[in-house]
């Protein structure tokens, strides 16, 4: 991120302004332990308060719960949130889950963790969820059906064009819509999951709303609900908060009353200083940037996806599985190629395995998002080099990539390429400004099956009484 673009992982995530991240370094937020009487919080409270006024009016969700302390954990309190609302109108046995196989992987766990039961959903050919086939699932568990888990857009970077009627269906049949938050992105300013047919999502604060999320954290996945599912949000047995007050409280998600509240003033400062039209906009650029890199690559790669019109959502899957036939090349050595070219590389092998999907948010101006473009064309030609036998099958530049700096000021140079197509592939990569891979190609799969535990020995947190204890019997 400190020289180029960096790719979306998967779920939105954005580059922050440092202005956003300064207000979590003030003592009045640093230094408040989470279990402070409530009358020696009123600022905080105050942010609270307006914080969750603005995601409700962002989502037509009526309330907020800031305790869930990431997306996954989001998922679990929603759905059980779900259970207790059902369970409260004495529909006990209402425990199946509907959940497409284009899913976030959490969104199996999280149902099972709540004591639902999995019922897979098929996905089509465009990448949306096989109608037909929710009707059949629908009707075969009408008695027993709880609830469905769907992302919009979907993880397969498509928008569900059938959205409203999917809710529909559920909600005829008795059961309740839990919506995937992970793609906010592309719904904040444009659409409210609350208005056509959602009653509980989860929100990714620390992507779509801004805290940072690189290195893995902290998280903040609040959960927002529809007023028939808000007397069952968390609780907490030491700080009250507003949802204690109604009947039925779910109990605790996490350990602190508010979650990960140390880093709620980002989300509070991104959105005022974005306001309504600034959150439209980003969303709208990132629909644009993402279908601008799709057009641009399109007639390199196939895009596995779109919808009925021909353009895909905030993010899209290029697939680079045929390359393993032609060439013997996989999207890891595209991924570990793009180090090279100076860009960390997008999410690899999901939501489809062997494939890479890209989200390029709306963070990287035109000329950004070009030269990655160019990375990915220039890559494309190195694979047909391979194709048509002007480059060896085993070594070459995709292969062996990454080249570190060590690896090419070594004095022997033995490979059947040069040094500089090695280092330097296209213009733009300068010595000046290379950002230099540090690590050379590791066999990735190697260590995945020859594991080598570092851990210290249990016996160095002995005492020494105990070792001379020990000793002398």
């Amino acid at each position: 991120m400190h020289h180029s673009y960096r790719l979306r992982m998967a779920s939105d995530v954005d580059i922050k302004l440092i202005s956003l991240i300064m207000p979590i370094t003030w003592k009045e937020f640093a230094n408040i332990h989470p279990f402070v009487p409530l009358d020696q919080t009123q600022g905080y409270q105050q942010l609270f308060k307006e914080l969750e006024k603005d995601l409700c009016e962002i989502t037509g969700y009526d309330k907020i719960s800031f305790q869930p302390n990431s997306g996954a954990q989001g998922e679990y309190a929603g759905l059980a949130a779900i259970k207790a609302y059902l369970n409260a109108k004495g529909e006990w046995q209402r425990s199946v889950c509907l959940i497409p196989k284009s899913a976030h992987g959490t969104n199996p766990a999280s149902a099972q963790m709540a004591g639902m039961k999995i019922q897979p959903i098929e996905v089509d050919k465009n990448g949306s969820i096989d109608l037909s086939h929710l009707k059949a699932m629908v009707d075969k568990h009408k008695e027993n059906l709880a609830a469905i888990m769907i992302t919009y857009p979907s993880t397969n970077g498509v928008f569900e064009e059938q959205i409203s009627d999917v809710c529909d269906l559920i909600h005829k049949h008795g059961g309740q819509v839990y919506l995937d938050g992970a793609n906010m992105n592309a719904q904040v300013g444009l659409c409210r999951p609350g208005d056509y047919g959602s009653d509980v999502s989860h929100l990714n604060l620390h992507k779509t709303f801004c805290i940072p999320h690189g290195g893995g954290g902290p998280g903040m996945g609040p959960i927002g609900v529809k007023s028939h599912l808000a007397p069952f949000l968390p609780s907490h047995p030491v700080i009250a908060s507003p949802h204690d007050a109604h009947s039925s409280p779910l109990g605790t998600i996490s350990a602190a009353p508010w979650g990960s509240s140390a880093i709620l003033p980002i989300s509070w400062v991104y959105i005022k200083m974005m306001g309504g039209k600034g959150l439209k906009h980003a969303s709208e650029i990132a629909i644009l940037n993402a279908n601008y890199m799709a057009k641009r690559l399109e007639n390199h790669y196939k895009i596995l996806f779109r919808g009925s019109k021909g353009y895909v959502a905030h993010e899209f899957i290029l697939d680079t599985r045929p390359f393993k036939k032609t060439a013997n090349i996989e999207a890891v050595d595209v991924a570990k190629r793009l180090q090279d070219y100076g860009f960390h590389a997008p999410t690899m092998s999901w939501p489809v395995a062997g494939t890479l999907m890209i989200e390029p948010t709306e963070s990287e101006d035109k000329a950004e998002l070009d030269r990655f473009c160019d990375a990915m064309i220039s890559i494309r030609q190195e694979v047909a080099d391979i194709e048509e036998g002007r480059m060896d099958a085993r070594v070459n530049p995709l292969k062996m990539a990454p080249h570190t700096l060590t690896c090419l000021a070594a004095p022997n140079w033995d490979r059947p390429y040069s040094r500089e197509v090695a280092a330097f592939p296209l213009p733009f990569v300068k010595p000046e400004s290379k950002f230099w891979p540090t690590i050379a190609r590791i066999d990735d799969i190697y260590g995945d099956q020859h594991l080598i535990c570092t851990c210290p020995p249990m016996e160095i947190y002995e005492s020494p009484f105990a070792k001379q204890k020990r000793a002398s019997s």
